[in-house]
């Protein structure tokens, strides 16, 4: 709906909603830009803490996504007028040890009554306008790196229908609360980034060269493939081929999707971008599936230059970030998505 509006021409806009990247930014001076962005939602798990954890973790994901550093947050929340308030209070209270990992700081919110349950943050974060991630940019022989595993959609609808397994709960859980801060960080140092307070920034160097990085996006509520359309489309002339047998799942997901467990948004994602998508004969169906899976909280999807490739990809597991190589940037021909096993 954004695209039929009239369209504000502000030379400060780096990034816009043109691109659909993951977050704004906004040119304060020649070595600074605010990158912002929002986010809020319905409860996915039952502990209150935790959703509060997890809508903070989401919330602050397209800061990192574009290569920025949280700074200032707002609360977004809708709760019921005879909701009980010890709720309210450990929702609050599981985003705000979220956005204390982070550094940022939460300088106050919004609330309206509301019979169904809401809640997020908008976040504003500090970046270098010279060192800014665009979901645009992937070039031909890139290597794709996914820095999480994907089911979470698929086991939230299971955890609401009362059915998920306690291993699948934990799995999705400790997903969904785990900040794409490290591997940020991994980035934007090698990079010569904003870094993180009381963190030196290392600049490119012999010993530390930057990693040739060309696209960055979060993997979110359009999925694997719908996020990895954005970024081809942001794009110059290329496609992109998956190995299906690469890409991490969480504990649980595949079984939820055989017994049925499928959110809506998955089918919504599936309709709007499976027509994009060319399969190789023998791929099972749940593997096909999953690929549209909505995440929340998701990881990093990064377009990655192929002789950087193991070296970033080392550099984020030192890191405990466990990032793996699920496919590559290749120039366009025929379908936008080819997978194979």
């Amino acid at each position: 709906m954004l695209g039929k509006l009239a369209r504000q021409h502000d030379p400060n806009v780096l990034v816009g909603f043109d691109h659909a990247d993951d977050a704004g930014v906004y040119q304060l001076g020649p070595d600074s830009a605010l990158v912002q962005t929002v986010d809020f939602f319905t409860p996915i798990v039952d502990d209150p803490y935790t959703f509060g954890q997890i809508a903070a973790t989401n919330s602050l994901s397209d800061v990192y996504a574009m290569g920025g550093r949280p700074l200032t947050a707002l609360a977004l929340v809708c709760f019921p007028e005879k909701g009980h308030l010890e709720t309210l209070e450990r929702i609050l209270a599981g985003g705000l040890s979220k956005m204390i990992e982070a550094g940022c700081t939460i300088i106050g919110g919004h609330s309206i009554r509301d019979d169904e349950i809401k809640f997020g943050y908008s976040v504003t974060g500090l970046i270098d306008p010279k060192k800014v991630f665009k979901n645009g940019g992937a070039q031909a022989g890139d290597r794709l790196l996914f820095t999480k595993a994907l089911g979470t959609g698929v086991i939230s609808t299971a955890i609401k229908k009362g059915v998920a397994k306690q291993s699948w709960i934990d799995a999705a859980v400790a997903s969904m609360t785990t900040l794409n801060r490290t591997a940020a960080e991994v980035i934007t140092r090698s990079y010569g980034g904003m870094g993180v307070p009381g963190r030196p920034v290392e600049r490119g160097s012999a010993a530390q060269p930057p990693f040739p990085i060309h696209a960055l996006t979060d993997i979110t509520g359009f999925g694997l493939i719908g996020h990895l359309r954005e970024m081809l489309l942001a794009s110059e002339n290329v496609s992109a081929h998956l190995r299906v047998g690469h890409i991490p799942l969480l504990e649980g997901a595949l079984e939820c999707i055989r017994e049925g467990h499928i959110p809506g948004g998955l089918n919504a994602n599936r309709d709007f971008a499976e027509c994009m998508v060319q399969y190789e004969d023998g791929i099972p169906e749940e593997l096909k599936t999953v690929l549209f899976d909505p995440q929340t909280a998701g990881g990093l999807l990064i377009s990655v230059a192929v002789n950087s490739a193991n070296e970033l990809a080392h550099a984020l597991n030192a890191a405990g970030v466990p990032a793996a190589e699920i496919g590559e940037v290749r120039p366009q021909s025929g379908r936008l998505i080819s997978i194979s096993s």
